[in-house]
């Protein structure tokens, strides 16, 4: 069962995506103040809580940030190596894609840059 820290300040945003994730029953959601790094799984942040999180981070393919449609925070997410950023302001539909994308991933367990074997 695959498992989805939620660090997003917003709480009926994350009640809202947090009931949506649920659903299918095959994941474990949990609400956290500050997401734990060592903790396999996917890891969906807000700024606030991209804050709290260790530079650089050990694995940012797993990453979901969530945030304003904000230069600051989108360069900050691009110099983390984060991939998936998805607006506030988006459906939460968009959000529990770019989840699913991170725990594809997570899944496949590759390391950011990775080269698959016959690519080039």
């Amino acid at each position: 069962m695959e498992t989805v820290q939620l660090a997003i300040g917003d709480g009926p945003y994350a009640s809202a995506l947090r009931d949506l994730l649920e659903r299918g029953g095959q994941r474990r959601v949990c609400r956290v103040e500050a997401p734990d790094p060592r903790q396999e799984g996917v890891i969906v942040v807000d700024s606030d809580a991209l804050d709290r999180l260790p530079f650089p981070l050990p694995n940012p393919e797993r990453v979901v940030l969530i945030t304003r449609n904000d230069p600051q925070h989108l360069s900050q997410a691009w110099n983390a190596g984060i991939r998936s950023v998805v607006f506030s302001a988006d459906p939460l539909g968009t959000a529990v894609l770019a989840i699913m994308a991170a725990e594809l991933r997570v899944a496949k367990g590759e390391p950011r840059g990775a080269v698959h074997a016959g690519r080039k």
